[in-house]
């Protein structure tokens, strides 16, 4: 069902452009948006991997000599053998907020990355849920999806500004109050779609994680713990670039209350019930792993040990 909202929102998002694209600047504005909006996609397709992960400045894996890293990064390439999936790069963030993201163009040219305050606040099998969402991602290649729908979204944000700096399209005399009404309504709804589809994205991320780390109950408390986490331990790097928001398993904005139209994730409530349905269903058994997560505060390391290089 998710699969088919997100071609429906994909196919929404190209009408909203064509549309506009003819009522604000004509068969030319139209060709020539599009031209950019191609241009804009080729770049983020070859570089967005390399552009978010320098952002966060987001290290290899294996530079860190942490047994906390390394088990991270051993139960990653062993979930990825395990779905048949080619083996992504693996980063580590230096960062206090617990949170991980995926990015790359297709599955033989992925990354994943985690944040030292998730491998510090989560335990293992939490860890594992987390990191199995985000490979479900790299194999829906929900990336390349977010990419061509923002690639659009830009496009129709860029024709609204035809219409401010030419006056709407001038091949039929076009109707002023139509091009006003487009250049404020049109790229609202193009944002509006986006955001959904980045919602259901990540509902069909977190059921993909389900079964890839046949635990749906961890994720679940993993989604509880970061959402909690998030809301009192700021990202700096987040806060300077709010566009990127979309890419962390929850958002490491400011949280929100439901799903609403404005946001680019589901309520994590929403989300942890329906894992709870999936586990039901699974008849998920007792996690595989038993260790326990530390406080915010500090204390033992998920497996038991002293705290890692991050205190």
């Amino acid at each position: 069902m998710n699969q088919i909202k997100t071609f429906m929102l994909l196919a929404a998002m190209t009408a909203i452009f064509m549309g506009v694209g003819y009522l604000i600047g004509g068969a030319t504005g139209m060709v020539i948006a599009l031209g950019v909006a191609i241009a804009m996609n080729a770049f983020a397709y070859w570089n967005s991997d390399r552009l978010v992960l320098s952002h966060y400045h987001a290290q290899p894996a294996e530079t860190f000599s942490d047994p906390a890293v390394r088990t991270y990064a051993s139960d990653v390439l062993d979930m990825a053998q395990r779905a048949g999936m080619p083996a992504p790069k693996i980063y580590v963030i230096d960062n206090p907020q617990p949170n991980a993201f995926a990015t790359g163009r297709s599955p033989e040219h992925a990354a994943v990355a985690a944040t030292t305050g998730l491998l510090r606040m989560l335990s293992r099998e939490e860890i594992r849920g987390v990191m199995a969402h985000e490979l479900a991602h790299v194999r829906h290649r929900d990336t390349l999806t977010m990419t061509i729908t923002a690639t659009l979204a830009g496009a129709i944000g860029m024709l609204a500004n035809f219409a401010f700096f030419f006056g709407g399209n001038r091949e039929n005399g076009g109707n002023p109050i139509a091009a006003i009404a487009m250049m404020i309504l049109a790229p609202i709804a193009a944002a509006l779609v986006q955001m959904a589809i980045s919602r259901a994205r990540e509902y069909e991320a977190d059921r993909g994680g389900a079964e890839l780390s046949g635990d749906p109950n961890a994720l679940a408390r993993a989604l509880e713990k970061i959402e909690g986490f998030a809301k009192r331990i700021p990202n700096m790097d987040a806060e300077r670039n709010p566009a990127t928001a979309h890419v962390f398993i929850i958002n490491p904005l400011t949280g929100r209350g439901a799903d609403n139209l404005f946001s680019t994730h589901p309520n994590t409530g929403n989300r942890v019930r329906a894992l709870r349905e999936i586990a039901a269903v699974m008849g998920s058994a007792s996690p595989a792993f038993t260790q326990t997560a530390p406080s915010a505060a500090g204390g033992p390391g998920p497996w038991g040990r002293k705290p890692g290089p991050w205190g």
